[in-house]
């Protein structure tokens, strides 16, 4: 078999995925991670219909359920404070629901007996010579290996060496996100509050244990400039933002303060037209990056395994390989970008009127048999991409 050597940056969960199929596969894998080491919390994720398939393919399904967060219905308050609707667990957390750093550590677990995990470091240059890549990184020797996947995130810095600047491929929705982690003042048990002003969300959803809860801003603001590194620029930025607002807001702010885990980043897509270049592949966000509503984890596990599937399908030939894994995973992600355009403005409506006429509209789809329509809807979008069994298959 070619090209055994495989290099992946970023250890978080397209990361971990391609490495679990790749050494399954018989390749060799070597994941650096900037981090210096893995990321515990975050956001929740989840996952539906054919998405469920690659969980169980890598026999973590019951693992993950293990440490699912069994979140039940998220309410809708009104400006008042008031319950005006209530999004079922379903569809808001999929048939399984984990928190990101639990998924991560899952993967890591199931990977780091056969892959070498180098944190703290990240690649600064790649070359591409004609029997593999030349990498240099930032602390570490320079190495070379047969082949690079980009699984790096939003920011990939593998897409920026090897297929240019993020502006070339990068479309802002004009909205911002930030999440972090704050004590559970509210008593909410198993459960999640959406409230809204203008232009601003506000999504509160307890952890497992219900000692702490995840907060989720989203906010649209015009010309907002930041250091994506600078937290304290950042917590300024969340404080300017949400001020004066009311409800629970004060008490969220005093918690960012201490919180150490806040996550601050714009609502961007990326658009390629390749996935894949010379002797490097992306997968996830460093590929597409939809955002909310469009596939996130789910995906980027499904598009791990396609990739290393069709690298051993391909005997390891990059240049047979790498055109059928775009061609198998562009619908799917194509999906995703569409599905998720107009995420912004759903979560944070501009206007009080349009607030109001989207809790109206909770109001109605969550209620039989819109409900049961929706929630096909939902799962027809996760099932545009179905996994091919790869052990039966070689080109």
């Amino acid at each position: 078999m070619r090209n055994t050597r495989i290099l992946i940056s970023g250890a978080s969960i397209a990361g971990p995925t391609a490495a679990f199929w790749l050494n399954r596969r018989g390749f060799s894998t070597t994941v650096v991670e900037r981090a210096p080491a893995l990321r515990a919390g975050g956001q929740a994720v989840d996952f539906r219909g054919n998405q469920m398939d690659v969980l169980r393919r890598m026999g973590l399904l019951d693992e993950v359920r293990r440490h699912q967060t069994g979140m039940g219905p998220q309410l809708v308050l009104d400006e008042s404070g008031k319950q005006v609707a209530a999004m079922p667990p379903e569809f808001i957390s999929g048939e399984v629901e984990i928190l990101r750093g639990d998924l991560n550590r899952i993967l890591y677990d199931a990977t780091k007996a056969g892959t070498e995990y180098v944190f703290g470091d990240w690649i600064t240059s790649l070359t591409e010579v004609a029997d593999g890549v030349e990498v240099t990184f930032a602390h570490g020797a320079p190495r070379k290996f047969d082949l690079v996947i980009g699984a790096d995130g939003l920011h990939s810095g593998v897409r920026a060496l090897a297929f240019g600047p993020e502006q070339q491929f990068r479309k802002d929705t004009g909205y911002h996100f930030a999440g972090f982690t704050a004590p559970n003042h509210l008593g909410l048990d198993r459960t999640g509050l959406i409230y809204n002003v203008p232009a601003r969300g506000i999504m509160v959803g307890s952890k497992p244990g219900n000692a702490t809860v995840n907060v989720g801003l989203w906010f649209s603001e015009a010309g907002l400039g930041y250091d994506r590194r600078d937290v304290g620029q950042q917590k300024k930025i969340v404080r300017e933002l949400y001020r004066g607002i009311g409800w629970e807001m004060p008490k969220l702010l005093d918690a960012l303060d201490n919180a150490d885990d806040l996550y601050f980043d714009t609502l961007c897509q990326m658009h390629l037209e390749h996935y894949t270049k010379g002797r490097v592949a992306l997968v996830g966000d460093a590929g597409w990056g939809a955002g909310p509503g469009g596939g996130g984890t789910g995906l980027a596990m499904m598009s791990a395994y396609v990739l290393a599937g069709e690298l051993a399908a391909a005997g390891g030939d990059h240049t047979v390989a790498f055109p059928r894994y775009e061609t198998e995973v562009r619908p799917a992600a194509e999906a995703g970008l569409k599905q998720a355009a107009n995420a912004g403005p759903f979560l944070a409506p501009p206007t009080t009127v349009k607030i109001r006429r989207r809790n109206r509209s909770y109001k109605l789809l969550f209620r039989q048999p819109l409900l049961s329509l929706f929630l096909r809807m939902a799962v027809k979008a996760a099932n545009t991409l179905s996994l091919k069994d790869y052990c039966a298959v070689r080109y």
